[in-house]
């Protein structure tokens, strides 16, 4: 996909590994530094050196220098960081969708640590963590200064172990205290259900190694059970992110033509384009698609595919707005650096950062009375409006 499609790139946590272009740390580059630069770098080596020996404790300068790595970086946006060795390591293990921990999205908005979206049937979950509660303490500790790295970092353990999160809730006047107990993550990255008048339902819970195949035999199977299929919903409700490649073929699953995301950075190298492609098998049933402010990242670029090429009406509430391009730069001594290195942007040229997926019909998610009954799919008043659309081009429910 001109560029964009390379197994193991990732668009949330974790994110991608690319190879650089020596250019980039070139001769050139060095020499158009400015003196200013330097200068600053002798201050910093200076008070490097007046702490080593005058604190009032001993200190070791490699703590020192990590904590100012992780300074500069986080002046940039909450995604950028300096990577150990270890932390390198763990970023590696969730492509396969199969890790110890409790199952949730982290980001920083405005300098606090927050759900960007709970994995659907993991700890967190079934524990009740929602998508925009603010994380504020992790075991009694307080996340403020926090980066990601080691939020996740805390949060992740070996399976049957406990860690308490301390959330503020917006409407919510006091702290909540939520008890998970962490388990190996598997996730299930999607469900399907068929539902009378031959209209089908596609759940994508994540974008992991295996979701495009998957989400491939879905379809298969609806359509063997549906002739003729009247209506498809696919459903990204506080879905996460994940593979770059699998949002991709994802969206050219359902796409014969149009562009599918395109990245545009400083380097020239991050300027590329992902395109349909024609397989003569693209379903031909009328689309929506159920986003909330917990579909982020890999969920955003599937949306604003098929609202882009008017393949599909978005339907539910503006997406969380998480659309750049993280590369991991190898260091020495297996350190790495994480680097906003670009923008995704939707077929239309809009930039999905910070704005997200605008719906073309609003609709606002009703809490059922008894929680125990949204196990019912049709208690769920989104998913009602979404069929209501598919048969009469008007929503129910909406708000």
């Amino acid at each position: 996909m001109n560029g964009l499609k390379k197994k193991g790139i990732l668009i949330a946590l974790p994110l991608i590994v690319l190879l650089i272009a020596l250019g980039f740390y070139g001769d050139k580059v060095v020499s158009a530094l400015d003196r200013n630069i330097y200068k600053n770098l002798k201050l910093f080596t200076e008070v490097l050196d007046l702490v080593e020996k005058n604190y009032v404790d001993e200190v070791e300068s490699k703590p020192l220098i990590q904590g100012a790595l992780n300074g500069m970086l986080k002046t940039l946006d909450p995604y950028s960081t300096f990577l150990t060795a270890e932390m390198y390591k763990e970023l590696k293990v969730d492509t396969a969708g199969r890790f110890g921990g409790v199952g949730i999205e982290i980001t920083l908005v405005k300098d606090i640590l927050t759900v960007v979206a709970p994995i659907e049937d993991t700890p967190a979950y079934l524990a009740g963590v929602k998508a925009a509660d603010q994380i504020i303490k992790i075991d009694g500790n307080s996340t403020k200064d926090i980066t990601i790295s080691e939020a996740v970092k805390k949060l992740r353990g070996p399976k049957g172990t406990k860690v308490t999160i301390t959330i503020m809730r917006e409407n919510d006047p006091a702290p909540l205290d939520i008890s998970i107990t962490r388990a190996e993550i598997k996730v299930r990255s999607i469900k399907t259900k068929v539902f009378e008048e031959n209209y089908g339902y596609i759940r994508v819970a994540s974008f992991q190694e295996r979701t495009s195949d998957d989400l491939l035999q879905a379809l298969g199977e609806i359509e063997k059970k549906v002739k003729p299929l009247k209506g498809l919903i696919i459903d990204l409700r506080n879905n996460p992110g994940g593979l770059l490649p699998q949002a991709i073929d994802v969206s050219d699953a359902f796409l014969k033509s149009g562009i599918i995301v395109s990245t545009k950075g400083r380097v020239k190298g991050m300027d590329t384009k992902a395109v349909a492609r024609d397989h003569g098998d693209e379903p031909l049933a009328p689309i929506v698609v159920l986003l909330n402010e917990g579909s982020a990242s890999a969920a955003e670029i599937v949306a604003g595919a098929l609202q882009g090429n008017k393949r599909a009406i978005i339907l539910g509430a503006r997406s969380f707005g998480k659309g750049s391009v993280q590369t991991i730069i190898p260091l020495e001594a297996g350190n790495a650096l994480k680097l906003t290195t670009a923008k995704y942007y939707t077929p239309d040229g809009r930039s999905i950062h910070g704005d997200g997926i605008v719906p073309d019909v609003a609709v606002k998610f009703i809490k059922p009375e008894n929680e125990k009954e949204t196990d019912d799919l049709l208690r769920d008043n989104q998913l009602k409006a979404a069929l209501d659309y598919l048969k009469t081009g008007q929503a129910s429910s909406r708000k």
